[in-house]
C-alpha cells in the first residue's frame, strides 16, 4: 500500500517555496508572492480529478494540468475567462515546478500516484459539532466547541508522555490510532489535574466527542442531488436507467466513492424519487451531446465535476414527498428544505434513518414543531458592573469558589419566568406591593437571560472603587443547596485587587455597560496596565470558515465578476460599491470581507454609516464633555488602524451611505493617508501631537445609493482615490436563476420578467438611468412564497417605489402598477 504523504511534509515544502519565491524575485511585491503561491496549489487545493505531483514531471504534464484546469473552472463557474485564468494558474506552477527542479528534483516523481490527505481535521471537527446534540436536546454553542477544540490541540503537550510524538490530536485520523493515544493519554498522572484546569471536563469531553467524530467519519455518508425537472428529466432517467451520472457543484471534497445517496425532483410536489450508492470520487466529466433527458441547452456544455451513481431502488410511483419531510420533527430542517438552491446536501444518520422507514413501510410520524427563528450571528461580548452582595460582602466567597451570585432567592429557579413582567409580579406576590420592582426585576432578568457565557464582569465596591474582574464561564444555575445568593453562574476571576474609579459608579446591582465603549475600554485598560501576565481575553478564537466558493453562493455574482471585485479591493485599497436599491451592497460587502479572510472573523470587520451630521471628530479623534470638563474621545476609525496595525492579517472598514457625509470634513488630513501608495505615511493629527498612519492592511469599503436624489456625488479629489464598482440587479446570474427554479412558482417567474422589463424601461429613462433598477433582494427571501408574499411586495415595496421615481409622470405609474399586479393575478 502507498504511503499517504503527511501534511507536515506538504506544509514544509509550501513554506520552503514561499521563501525561494521572495529569495528569487526580490522585485515582487508581497501580493505578486502570496498570488503565485496560492495558484501553484490551485490543483491540490481543489479536486479537479488529476494527480497534483504528477503535474510536474515535464513541461507536457504541466500544460495537460492547464487544460483540466481550464475545463474545471468552466464546469465550476461558468467563467468566460477559464483560459485566461488557467494560463495564470499554469505561470504560478512553472515557478513551483522550476522550485522542485532545484532544490528538490526527485521529488515529483517519488510522491506521485500517493495521496496527500488532509490528515488535519480542527475544521471538519468543529464543523461536525456544531451539528451535534447535547442530552438535553440543545445545540452545542460556539463557546463550547472553542473550549473543546482547543483542549484537543493543547492539552495533551501538558501531560509529557512519552514516546507519544503527536500532542495536536487533530492530526490523529484513524479510529485505531486515536483509541490507542486514548488509552495512554487517560492513564498519564497528571491527565485529571489538566482536565480540571481545561475547564468543566473540557479536555475530557472533548476526547469522548473526538473518538464519535472519528468513527463517524470513518462510515460512509449520506447525501441528497437534487435535479430541477425543467433542465433534467430526472423522473425517465431514473426509470430508464441502472447508473447515473450527476454533477457535483457542494461538498466535493467530502462526497465519496461508496456513500449512499437520494435523489431529489425539484420543486413543491417534489421529494426522493430514488436511491443508490456512488461509485467513483468526483472526477471531470465529458458532457453527452445526445442525452435524450437533458431538457436545457445551458445544462452542462462543457467539462464538469461529477460522479456515476448505481440507482438501488427507484420510487417513482411512490414519492417521499417533501411534504412528508416538512410535517416530521426529525425532518424538516433538512438542508434540502432550509435551503434548496444547491445540488448537492448532507443527510444526517437520524434523517437517513428516518427516511428509510419511510420507504419500507415502518414510518412512525413525529409531529414536526413550528420552526424556532433562524439563529443569528454570535452575539458580541458584553461587559458588565456587578456588585457581589451588599458592601461586596461576598466577594471573597465567590472569588475563592469561582462563581457570581443574586439575590431574591424566594423567586426560585428564574428559567421559570416567561417574561420580565411575570417575574415582577412574583416579587410583588413575596416581597409586597408598595414597590415596582423595577430594577430588581430588570437585573434578576438580565442574570438569567441576557447575561452570556465569554462575557466580561467589573466587580465593584461602593461608589469609588473597582475590586476585579472575571469572564463568566457558565450558563445561568439556581443553586438551592445554598442559603442565600442561590442564582448563581461560574466566572474565571482574572484579577482581584483595589483600583480607584474615576466618577460615581453605577448604583444597581448588574448593568450592562457594553454600549459605553470609552467606558468599558478604560476599565479594562486599568488592569492591562495593572498586570504583568497576558490577558485572558487574547487567547486565538476560531471563527467559521469563508471561501470564494462561500461568497459565490451567498452573492448572486459571477466568478469573474468577483475576482474583479477583489482585485479591485486589494489593489486601491479603498472600494466604492454603488448601486440602485436593493442590490445587496451591504450583503456583499460583508461577504467580500470575509471571502478575502478566508473566515467569518467579525473582530476585523468594522461597519459604520455616515450621515449629514457626521464629523472629524466622530470619525477619528476629537473633545467630548466629562464630569470634569472635556477630554480627547477617538473616533472608530483611529481605534480600528490602531487595532489593525500590529498585525498582518487584512482588515475591513466598512462605510455605509458613504456619499450622505462630507468626505473632506470627516477624513481631514487623512485624505491622502488612505491612498494605497501613502498607507505606512506618517501625518501630525489634528487634536493630538500624534504622528498617525492607516495601515497598509486597512480596506476601506464604501456604499452608495445610485437612486437617491437627495444626495451630493463624491468630488473629484476623493474620487481618485476609491475605485468604484456598480452592483447591477441580478435577475439573470445563475445563481438566482437556480433560486428561481427551485422555487418553481409560475407567477414568481411572470413577476420577474416584469420586473427586469421594468428596470429596462428605468435604465432608459434619462431622468433616472441604471442607478435607479430595481435590485433582486426585493424577491429574495427565506419565506414561503405564496400570493400574499408577492402581493406584500407589489403593493408595499415596488409600486411606491416607481411613484417616488415617477411622481410627476401619473400614466407610467398607473402602467406599471397594472403590470406588476397583472403579473400574479392574470
Amino acid at each position: 500500500m502507498v504511503k499517504a504523504i503527511s501534511k507536515q511534509e506538504v506544509e514544509k515544502l509550501r513554506k520552503e517555496f514561499h521563501t525561494y519565491l521572495a529569495g528569487n524575485h526580490p522585485n515582487w511585491n508581497d501580493n505578486t508572492i502570496a498570488v503565485h503561491f496560492s495558484d501553484a496549489f490551485f490543483a491540490y487545493n481543489n479536486n479537479i480529478g488529476i494527480d497534483f505531483w504528477s503535474i510536474f514531471l515535464d513541461e507536457k504534464s504541466l500544460n495537460k494540468a492547464k487544460e483540466i484546469i481550464r475545463d474545471y473552472l468552466k464546469s465550476q463557474n461558468k467563467s468566460e475567462r477559464a483560459q485566461e485564468r488557467a494560463s495564470g494558474y499554469l505561470q504560478s506552477m512553472k515557478h513551483f515546478k522550476a522550485f522542485l527542479d532545484e532544490r528538490h528534483p526527485t521529488l515529483a516523481k517519488e510522491w506521485s500516484g500517493k495521496t496527500a490527505r488532509n490528515t488535519y481535521l480542527k475544521a471538519a471537527f468543529q464543523n461536525w459539532m456544531r451539528r451535534q446534540k447535547k442530552s438535553n436536546g440543545e445545540l452545542y454553542k460556539s463557546n463550547t466547541i472553542t473550549a473543546y477544540t482547543n483542549s484537543l490541540k493543547n492539552a495533551t503537550a501538558k501531560l509529557n508522555i512519552n514516546p507519544l510524538t503527536e500532542t495536536d490530536l487533530f492530526h490523529i485520523t484513524s479510529v485505531v490510532a486515536f483509541e490507542e493515544a486514548y488509552k495512554r493519554i487517560t492513564s498519564a498522572p497528571n491527565f485529571h489535574e489538566v482536565d480540571l484546569a481545561a475547564g468543566n471536563k473540557a479536555y475530557s469531553n472533548a476526547l469522548s466527542l473526538y473518538s464519535r467524530f472519528l468513527k463517524e467519519l470513518a462510515e460512509p455518508s449520506c447525501w441528497v442531488f437534487q435535479g430541477n425537472p425543467k433542465y433534467y428529466d430526472v423522473i425517465g432517467a431514473v426509470h430508464d436507467l441502472n447508473t447515473i451520472t450527476w454533477a457535483v457543484n457542494q461538498n466535493y471534497k467530502q462526497i465519496k466513492k461508496g456513500d449512499k445517496v437520494y435523489i431529489w425532483l425539484s420543486g413543491p410536489e417534489g421529494g426522493i424519487v430514488a436511491s443508490g450508492t456512488i461509485l467513483c470520487d468526483p472526477e471531470m466529466k465529458q458532457p453527452e451531446p445526445n442525452d435524450p433527458y437533458n431538457c436545457s441547452e445551458d445544462l452542462n456544455k462543457e467539462p464538469y465535476l461529477g460522479v456515476d451513481i448505481e440507482i438501488l431502488r427507484k420510487l417513482t410511483d411512490t414519492i417521499v414527498e417533501r411534504t412528508t419531510l416538512l410535517a416530521d420533527e426529525r425532518t424538516i430542517r433538512m438542508e434540502i428544505l432550509t435551503y434548496p438552491g444547491a445540488t448537492n446536501f448532507r443527510v444526517s444518520k437520524e434523517e437517513d434513518e428516518v427516511i428509510e422507514s419511510m420507504i419500507t413501510g415502518d414510518y412512525q410520524k413525529v409531529p414536526a414543531t413550528p420552526a424556532p427563528t433562524p439563529a443569528g450571528p454570535k452575539d458580541k461580548k458584553r461587559y458588565w458592573i456587578y456588585a457581589p452582595g451588599e458592601g461586596s460582602r461576598l466577594w471573597e466567597e465567590f472569588y475563592d469558589k469561582g462563581i457570581m451570585g443574586i439575590g431574591w432567592d424566594n423567586l426560585g429557579d428564574l428559567k421559570q419566568y416567561p417574561t420580565k413582567e411575570s417575574m415582577k409580579s412574583k416579587m410583588k406576590e413575596i416581597y409586597g406591593e408598595e414597590y415596582s420592582y423595577k430594577n430588581a426585576g430588570h437585573a434578576t432578568w438580565q442574570f438569567a437571560n441576557e447575561l452570556k457565557e465569554d462575557d466580561v464582569i467589573i466587580v465593584k465596591k461602593g461608589l469609588k472603587k473597582i475590586i476585579g474582574r472575571g469572564v463568566v464561564t457558565s450558563d445561568y444555575m439556581f443553586d438551592d443547596s445554598r442559603n442565600e445568593y442561590k442564582h448563581i453562574r461560574t466566572v474565571h476571576w482574572t484579577h482581584k485587587g483595589e483600583w480607584e474609579h474615576e466618577g460615581q459608579i453605577v448604583l444597581k446591582t448588574l448593568t450592562d455597560i457594553t454600549p459605553y465603549t470609552d467606558y468599558y475600554k478604560k476599565l479594562e485598560d486599568m488592569f492591562i496596565s495593572d498586570s504583568d501576565s497576558e490577558d485572558p481575553e487574547t487567547d486565538t478564537v476560531y471563527y467559521e470558515s469563508y471561501t470564494a466558493e462561500n461568497f459565490l453562493s451567498d452573492v448572486y455574482m459571477s466568478d469573474d465578476k468577483y475576482l474583479t471585485l477583489k482585485n479591485l479591493l486589494l489593489k486601491k485599497k479603498n472600494l466604492i460599491m454603488l448601486g440602485a436599491p436593493g442590490v445587496g451592497k451591504t450583503f456583499a460587502a460583508e461577504r467580500l470581507a470575509y471571502s478575502i479572510m478566508g473566515e467569518k472573523d467579525i473582530s476585523r470587520v468594522m461597519m459604520i454609516q455616515f450621515h449629514q451630521s457626521y464629523s472629524y471628530e466622530d470619525f477619528i479623534m476629537g473633545y467630548r464633555p466629562t464630569e470634569k470638563g472635556f477630554s480627547i474621545s477617538k473616533g472608530p476609525f483611529y481605534e480600528f488602524c490602531k487595532e489593525a496595525e500590529p498585525d498582518d492579517r487584512p482588515y475591513f472598514f466598512i462605510i455605509d451611505e458613504i456619499n450622505r457625509g462630507n468626505l473632506s470634513k470627516i477624513f481631514g488630513e487623512l485624505l491622502m493617508l488612505i491612498e494605497s501608495d501613502k498607507r505606512g505615511k506618517e501625518v501630525r493629527l489634528l487634536y493630538s501631537d500624534e504622528q498617525f498612519s492607516v495601515p497598509d492592511n486597512v480596506h476601506i469599503i464604501g456604499m452608495m445609493n445610485t437612486a437617491d436624489r437627495s444626495l451630493a456625488m463624491i468630488d473629484y479629489a476623493l474620487r481618485r482615490r476609491f475605485a468604484f464598482y456598480e452592483v447591477e440587479p441580478a435577475f439573470r446570474s445563475d445563481g438566482f436563476q437556480e433560486y428561481q427554479a427551485n422555487i418553481a412558482s409560475e407567477k414568481f417567474d411572470r413577476l420577474i420578467d416584469t420586473v427586469v422589463k421594468l428596470n429596462e424601461d428605468i435604465a432608459e429613462d434619462t431622468s433616472l438611468g441604471s442607478g435607479f433598477q430595481i435590485g433582486h433582494s426585493y424577491l429574495s427571501t427565506n419565506e414561503i412564497i405564496d400570493d400574499g408574499w408577492l402581493s406584500d411586495v407589489i403593493e408595499y415595496e415596488l409600486i411606491p417605489l416607481i411613484k417616488e421615481y415617477w411622481f410627476d409622470e401619473p400614466t407610467k405609474i398607473e402602467h406599471w402598477s397594472s403590470r406588476l399586479r397583472g403579473a400574479i393575478y392574470d
